[in-house]
């Protein structure tokens, strides 16, 4: 019913950027929160950063300052600017939304496949 098309991932080194985005198709009505997961190997999945349909951003400890939110609303569409990346950003990032579909009454989360994000000298 509702897809997360993840792109912008790549290899690349300290001190660089990246740009990932995220656009959501599918029978949506409504998206909150609109955000970004990643999991490191051998550690658990966690949140980076989210948006939500006012606009609201949260951002973990380890990223404020150097990653930033934008997009979602109407285009269902968000992006994750990352600058000043460190060798422990290194992870799979995962697009995520929390939707309510036409035709619904419940909210039910959503993942994308996932983006490498590498970053190494």
């Amino acid at each position: 019913q509702v897809q997360l098309v993840e792109s912008g991932g790549g290899l690349v080194q300290p001190g660089g950027s990246l740009r990932l985005s995220c656009a959501a198709s599918g029978r949506i009505f409504s998206i909150d929160p609109m955000g970004w997961y990643r999991q490191a190997p051998g550690k658990e999945r966690e949140l980076v950063a989210s948006i939500g349909s006012s606009g609201t951003t949260n951002y973990a400890d380890s990223v404020k300052g150097r990653f930033t939110i934008s997009g979602h609303n109407a285009k269902n569409t968000v992006y994750l600017q990352m600058n000043s990346l460190k060798p422990e950003d290194t992870a799979v990032y995962y697009c995520n939304a929390r939707v309510l579909t036409y035709g619904s009454i419940l909210w039910n989360n959503y993942w994308g496949q996932g983006t490498q994000v590498t970053v190494s000298s």
